[in-house]
């Protein structure tokens, strides 16, 4: 039998794609008539970082346990630690 993984929603009162549907929608209405540029980028900028910090903490730094539950590989993992200065 396969074990089912719940999704992050179902541990949540608010699931966090709320937040980013609000947020989004905040930016686009500040830009007034002006097009945004690497949105997409930007995005991953500003919730990367602290996707890694929490669960590194989670995990007591240990970044195998980190990237099994970050679903990508080890390697990749140490990659963006080092990209956002937060390789300890």
């Amino acid at each position: 039998m396969v074990k089912k993984h719940k999704s992050f929603d179902n541990y949540s009162k608010k699931p966090l794609k709320e937040d980013v549907r609000k947020a989004m929608k905040r930016y686009y209405q500040q830009l007034d008539s002006n097009m945004p540029v690497d949105v997409y980028k930007l995005v991953l900028d500003e919730v990367e970082p602290p996707l890694l910090e929490a669960t590194m903490n989670f995990v007591n730094q240990n970044q195998s346990k980190a990237s099994q539950i970050l679903g990508i590989n080890r390697t990749t993992l140490r990659t963006k630690l080092k990209k956002h200065g937060l390789l300890k």
